[in-house]
């Protein structure tokens, strides 16, 4: 907060300018949401009370229109402060945003112009209901574009499908668009994969170069709208299996040298055995049970990761009662549950009951589940 006071009182006394302050400060937003970090000073300084007015000063303007101080403006405001803002900023910032996304040429200054904007548009608060007619036309033309020409950078990308996800966290009608129009599921593997080859997983992450910090970065801000579609959406189809399966690919590749990565798999993971649109099958044939038991014989195992291996198995087992799942065919439920025993023997599931036994309690107080105290529950009995 004292940084932002300080260019308060530098902007008074006329030592910076408002623009080179607005374009310090949009430097700022970029890093705190590309890191995601939290700061509330911003929102408490002088700026902070001016730039609404000045967004809407600017932009009702009718001659001597600034229009690279408008968009400066809006990604600047944004960036930092896309929390809590007016119907009135809503519907100028977003469709201007959108305006400088939409450029279709393919040179590096666009490019850069191009994820700046979208990266801004990413940080809208999940809980806005916003219109459709405000942004899934444009957004929907700039997806189709990358995926026609790949005229954006990865970040401008993943940050464009982000604003998407994050809407339809309040408007379910969203799905088709996403799921059979756009491809979600198609897209957001290919992209796991295409980024997992470009990271040397065998580093570790403090030793990479800055452009192979900002691939990983763009990684965990995949997983981040994966999980987020993934506790919401009511369709599936084979694409959301092969996504499930690139996730199951990056666990492997993570496991050593990234574990906010790793733990990022297994929690989307978790929300599939969840989300019980997903059918246990593709569980088994996208590798994700094997990928679960494998994780939980692994020395660098951790509380966050059994809480989510143990979890992945609670909901799995919860849907394989015949009470839970009537529409489930009784041969092909014991089969299904035949099946995950056998492989949970395979890899030492004694051993896993013996060992876990005493970390439940202290994983049901530390992560408030109900993971059951008697964990030879699980899948004993077919």
């Amino acid at each position: 907060m004292q940084k932002i006071e300080e260019m308060d009182e530098m902007i008074k006394e006329r030592n910076i300018s408002m623009e080179n302050a607005i374009l310090l400060l949009k430097h700022v937003g970029y890093n705190k949401v590309l890191k995601k970090f939290f700061s509330y000073s911003f929102d408490y300084s002088l700026l902070s009370k001016k730039m609404p007015g000045m967004i809407i000063e600017e932009e009702r303007r009718i001659e001597d229109k600034n229009e690279r101080l408008l968009v400066d403006l809006c990604e600047c405001f944004a960036l930092l402060n896309f929390y809590f803002i007016s119907d009135e900023l809503l519907l100028i910032i977003v469709p201007r945003l959108l305006k400088v996304a939409s450029k279709k040429e393919e040179n590096e200054e666009t490019q850069k112009e191009a994820e700046m904007a979208l990266l801004a548009l990413s940080n809208a608060n999940t809980y806005y209901d916003m219109p459709k007619e405000l942004y899934l036309n444009e957004m929907t033309e700039i997806i189709k574009c990358h995926q026609e020409h790949h005229n954006m950078t990865r970040l401008a990308f993943q940050s464009a499908w982000q604003f998407l996800i994050n809407r339809f966290f309040t408007n379910i009608s969203l799905e088709e668009v996403i799921m059979n129009e756009l491809h979600f599921s198609k897209e957001a593997a290919r992209e796991l994969e295409d980024l997992s080859k470009s990271v040397d997983w065998k580093r570790k992450e403090e030793g990479k170069g800055e452009r192979e910090v900002k691939e990983v970065s763009v990684i965990k801000r995949w997983l981040l709208v994966i999980d987020d579609f993934l506790n919401s959406c009511t369709l599936w189809n084979e694409e959301l299996t092969g996504l499930i399966r690139s996730i199951v690919q990056m666990i492997r590749a993570s496991r050593d040298n990234h574990k906010e990565i790793l733990n990022g798999c297994l929690d989307s993971l978790r929300c599939t055995a969840i989300n019980r649109n997903v059918e246990i099958d593709d569980l088994l044939k996208s590798g994700a049970v094997d990928a679960v038991l494998e994780e939980m014989k692994q020395s660098t195992l951790d509380d966050f990761i059994l809480w989510n291996c143990l979890d992945f198995f609670l909901n799995i087992s919860k849907r394989l009662k015949e009470e839970e799942e009537d529409e489930m065919d009784e041969t092909k439920r014991k089969e299904l549950k035949r099946e995950i025993l056998e492989k949970m023997e395979e890899e030492g599931y004694e051993d896993f009951i013996k060992s876990f036994r005493e970390m439940i309690d202290f994983l049901n107080r530390k992560y408030y589940d109900c993971l059951s105290l008697n964990i030879s529950d699980y899948f004993v009995s077919i």
